[in-house]
């Protein structure tokens, strides 16, 4: 993966073509300086600066990049190349407009980045030029560690006419370029709507102007392909030059609410990583009293998984960043920490020095606009060197979590188009909860509860679902019959499955299915519906087993009635034909509505041989969330100790490089915490004692504010 096993990657973005003049002409060599006190590995440059080595069409002019270059060598700092590509130069929007995406909303201007349409000819065959220019002159240093392809990619909404025949290419491709082929398309995505019917191919529509949600998720689809192939393109492209022991990268990003906080609509995350030998991610959280570090696992739980649970570089993270994201003391120590507890292998800010000019300036980096040493860049320092220092215990964290979250790009979609506010499209209906609002909902009730998760794409087949004990699929409104039956299998194989609202509603064509919803499961259920509504006013009563386990969790009030209420969608549950029911067991309810006119089961499980499944037919307060999916685990074999600190610590583990047991206990609060060691081990960090001395279980720890126990076993 890199040139240096056993050492942690820890670095910054570097970009000496930013650097005003008004710093001074030894600011490389200070800057340079400063990085090797704070323990840095490597930097990483070149992108976004395309127009600045490359100013004309043939010229290249490596100035910057040889100063920096340079510099790294005479410190002994490894460098990633960043492919240009995310931001066009000039001279080729002056010679080929035709390069600029056109959106929904129209041409895109000049200026900002990532305003390209990918699959432009000219923009294709000027970026090749430019990439193999920069990777044959980079790539003989022996310090060059690695290539970053692009930045953030994604297809940028563009809908260039080109684009739009290059679907079309693809949909004859598909179905068939002749009328029968035209006949399967107009059934598969119910074109006959609005006499919206195809008659033949040349009359093919703009699809930006579609209102058929089918039509509209095929486009979406298309364009995340040509991602996949955009960055698979570049990769051929640095593998012409690349020696074997220098890794290939990409810093994936996701939806941004103002930082980091769902699945990302515009990439197939796991089609796009075959592109890149080493997954990449920038991850970015709120801060200060909001650092809660729910952002920084869930982003790391899914750069873990697509390579298998390969460790992954974070290439981007925030070091004080923007408004709200100054660390306090001891925050940005743990915020590497909980990088590296996810299973990273490094941890990159963006960037070093912050910007004086142009869009960013209010972004800061590592260092602030005067360059002199601040108590986040001396904190950098303390983190630098215990990562060299604890190296052999710090590296290679492997997980073997026993629980998956399935997701779907498909079904992110569909939930645009046919919201969970009003079933149409999101746009339209001001807003509103989506698909990442409802995957954010389980994944933060596993994290309150210490329960670590990998995260799977809806095509796992289902010999890798059938390594955890608790798969949840949430809000999977698209189900291929490939996914039903795969998701079939693994309860027939005694997995225990957790649906939500919103699951097994339409097939790949997002043609909503003509059974009872969920679709394929309902029978392992025991109960379907056909109805649904916005639960207003409708508050849940608790039964059975997930009453006596919360009347036994001191964290939930009953009499608190925001903590029983049902939010943001409710399907109404009725039990299907008996004889249409799979297996003996009755149903088990959990809750029912708690209303004047609606009733029945909110929250049901069932077994089914050896397995399970378990259905949330509305979204619950929190706690209610916790409760059900603790029941879950519990009976699914899969919670032990690390639930006890639920609430106190949140615990991250796993195996490191050298084969033992690595257990991180992170304290997200500004309170220092005292806690009961529940296993015995090393104290990587000297938290509690002196750097590497023996901690036995049962001893009670202080957790300082914002402090980290590294404990291995």
């Amino acid at each position: 993966m890199t040139q240096h096993s056993g050492r942690l990657i820890f670095g910054a973005a570097y970009y000496d073509e930013y650097t005003p003049a008004a710093a001074g002409p030894d600011r490389l060599e200070r800057d340079m300086q400063m990085m090797v006190d704070a323990g840095f590995t490597t930097i990483r440059i070149a992108e976004f600066t395309w127009g600045t080595w490359n100013p004309a069409p043939g010229v290249f002019d490596f100035t910057h990049i040889d100063r920096a270059l340079d510099a790294a060598a005479a410190h002994g700092l490894d460098v990633i190349i960043g492919t240009p590509t995310a931001a066009i130069p000039t001279w080729l929007a002056s010679r080929h407009p035709e390069v600029l995406g056109v959106t929904a909303a129209g041409p895109n201007k000049y200026g900002p980045r990532q305003n390209m349409n990918i699959l432009a000819p000219a923009y294709r065959l000027y970026a090749e030029a430019a990439i193999r220019a920069l990777a044959r002159h980079t790539a003989p240093r022996a310090h060059v560690v690695g290539f970053q392809l692009d930045n953030e990619t994604k297809y940028y909404d563009a809908a260039n006419a080109d684009i739009q025949r290059a679907f079309v290419d693809h949909l004859k491709a598909r179905f068939g370029d002749g009328q029968e082929g035209l006949n399967a398309l107009n059934s598969a995505f119910g074109l006959n709507y609005w006499s919206n019917r195809v008659g033949a191919w040349e009359d093919f529509p703009d699809v930006t102007g579609t209102i058929n949600g089918s039509l509209a998720a095929a486009f979406d689809a298309f364009r995340r392909r040509l991602v996949t192939d955009f960055l698979a393109w570049q990769r051929a492209i640095v593998d012409e030059y690349r020696r074997e022991d220098q890794f290939v990268t990409q810093n994936f990003d996701y939806e941004w609410r103002g930082y980091s906080f769902g699945i990302q609509p515009a990439v197939d995350h796991f089609q796009a990583a075959d592109a890149v030998t080493l997954a990449g991610v920038d991850i970015y959280h709120p801060g200060e009293d909001h650092l809660t570090g729910k952002e920084i696992a869930f982003g790391g739980d899914i750069s873990r998984s697509l390579k298998d649970g390969d460790p992954y570089l974070v290439i981007e993270t925030q070091a004080q960043g923007q408004m709200g994201w100054l660390p306090y003391p001891g925050q940005l120590r743990l915020q590497a920490y909980s990088h590296l507890a996810s299973g990273a292998c490094g941890v990159m800010y963006w960037h070093w020095g912050s910007i004086h000019n142009s869009f960013e300036t209010y972004w800061k980096g590592l260092l602030s606009q005067d360059y002199t040493p601040n108590p986040t860049y001396r904190e950098a320092c303390v983190v630098g060197r215990e990562l060299k220092e604890h190296a052999a215990s710090l590296t290679d964290l492997r997980k073997h979590n026993r629980i998956a979250i399935m997701i779907s790009n498909e079904a992110y979609t569909a939930l645009e188009w046919f919201s969970l506010a009003a079933g149409f499209p999101r746009q339209y209906a001001g807003g509103g909860a989506n698909y990442n609002d409802v995957f954010r909902w389980v994944y933060d009730a596993l994290f309150d509860l210490n329960l670590e998760a990998d995260i799977v794409p809806a095509d796992a087949p289902v010999e890798r679902l059938g390594r955890y004990a608790v798969l949840i699929a949430p809000a999977l409104y698209v189900t291929p019959q490939a996914t039903t039956d795969a998701l079939r299998a693994y309860v027939a194989g005694g997995g225990h499955l957790v649906t939500t609202f919103r699951t097994g509603v339409a097939d790949e064509n997002v043609q909503v299915f003509t059974d009872r919803q969920p679709h394929g499961l309902s029978a392992l259920l025991g109960l379907g519906t056909d109805q649904f509504t916005r639960p207003d006013g409708v508050a849940l009563r608790p039964v059975g087993a997930l009453a006596a386990a919360l009347d036994d969790d001191a964290a939930v009030d009953p009499g608190v009635a925001a903590e029983l209420a049902a939010s943001t969608f409710m399907e109404l549950l009725t039990p299907i034909d008996a004889a249409a029911r799979e297996g003996d067991a009755e149903v088990e309810v959990l809750a029912t509505y708690d209303h004047h006119a609606w009733s029945g089961p909110a929250v049901a499980t069932r077994a089914v041989g050896a397995g399970s499944i378990t259905h949330l037919a509305t979204m619950t307060a929190p706690a209610l969330t916790r409760a059900v999916l603790r029941l879950v685990a519990e009976r699914a074999g899969v919670t032990d100790w690390a639930q006890d600190l639920a609430g106190t610590v949140t615990v991250r583990r796993g195996t490191n490089g050298r084969g033992r047991q690595l257990s991180y206990f992170l304290n997200y609060s500004h309170d220092a915490v005292a806690i009961a060691l529940p296993v015995s081990g090393d104290d990587v960090l000297g938290t509690a004692a002196a750097p590497g001395a023996r901690l036995e279980a049962g001893t009670t720890v202080t957790l300082p504010a914002w402090g980290v126990l590294a404990v291995e076993a």
